[in-house]
């Protein structure tokens, strides 16, 4: 699922307040006098405060949360040419937010920010294609964008490009271009790369077996969090694959990632809770309790 993102237009009014003195400051509320000045300047044209208006009613911010007027600020800015309210509407169709949910409306005002080189948009417009959503499915079209986005350091970009090489979907089959992008990504911090990654690894799919570089990856994005991975870790304790056979081990990370809804992890934390004691099975559970995940820079 593509993330929503929004972006603050970089234009005057951004730094219009640093004038403001201390003891006025103490008097003014910069919240509401920045509002006021976004709405003066909206109303008269100004996109770049257009969209920097509906920014503020879609997050709430000095006003009360309205996803449709801040629909009718970023239309207003879009149709002015602005990049960054053109992603904004075109996310709000693809995700249905104020409005109801319009694949090829999504699709005309993110073409219209990604042929200005919005990384976001190329991303957002690359997915659609790969679903079909709005568009026919096209996975050259989709291949296309991904790269775009990919070659400006989005890493969702960079690691769905390498899918798409490692599946050979719209682009020639290549297990080593994949590795290349996913790499970059999971170095950017991706989560997804890093397990992709590490799957690569563990099979010996167009790289030499090495599960010790396997769990490298695979620790690295269960650290972070993600589900999918912490499957993938608590499977090479529990087989004892480039680390030591530990079932305490094993158990914490398929319990975290049970605990996010993986199924796999649920079957095979259940059957390894049944060769475990009483005491073991109870410090896994504290060791998840325990558990924080790590933020990755970059990501």
């Amino acid at each position: 699922m593509n993330t929503l993102l929004f972006k603050w237009s970089c234009g005057v009014l951004v730094g219009s307040l640093l004038w403001i003195g201390s003891a006025r400051a103490a008097e003014v509320d910069p919240q509401a006098e920045l509002l006021q000045q976004y709405q003066q300047a909206a109303e008269r044209g100004d996109a770049e405060a257009q969209n920097n208006l509906g920014l503020m009613y879609y997050e709430g911010q000095g006003v009360p949360k309205d996803l449709r007027l801040a629909e009718n600020w970023f239309r207003k800015a879009a149709g002015q040419g602005n990049a960054i309210a053109q992603q904004n509407l075109g996310l709000m169709y693809e995700q249905g937010q104020g409005m109801s949910q319009d694949f090829r409306m999504a699709e005309r005002w993110l073409r219209k920010a990604a042929e200005k080189g919005l990384a976001k948009s190329q991303h957002a417009l690359a997915v659609l294609y790969k679903k079909g959503q709005g568009v026919p499915q096209d996975f050259q079209e989709a291949a296309k964008w991904y790269r775009k986005a990919a070659e400006q350091g989005d890493p969702e970009a960079q690691n769905n490009l390498g899918l798409m090489h490692e599946l050979g979907q719209g682009v020639p089959r290549s297990v080593e271009e994949a590795m290349q992008w996913y790499r970059r990504a999971a170095e950017a911090g991706s989560p997804v790369a890093k397990n992709n990654l590490g799957v690569l690894y563990k099979k010996g799919n167009g790289v030499l077996q090495d599960y010790q570089e396997a769990e490298r990856w695979f620790r690295e994005a269960a650290e972070q969090g993600y589900a999918t991975a912490q499957f993938h870790l608590g499977m090479m304790f529990r087989n004892g694959q480039g680390v030591g056979q530990e079932s305490v081990q094993a158990h914490m990370w398929l319990n975290l990632a049970a605990s996010q809804g993986d199924e796999n992890a649920i079957r095979e934390r259940d059957l390894l809770a049944r060769i475990m004691t009483p005491e073991e099975i109870a410090q896994a559970q504290e060791l998840a309790r325990q558990w924080r995940p790590k933020n990755a820079s970059g990501f």
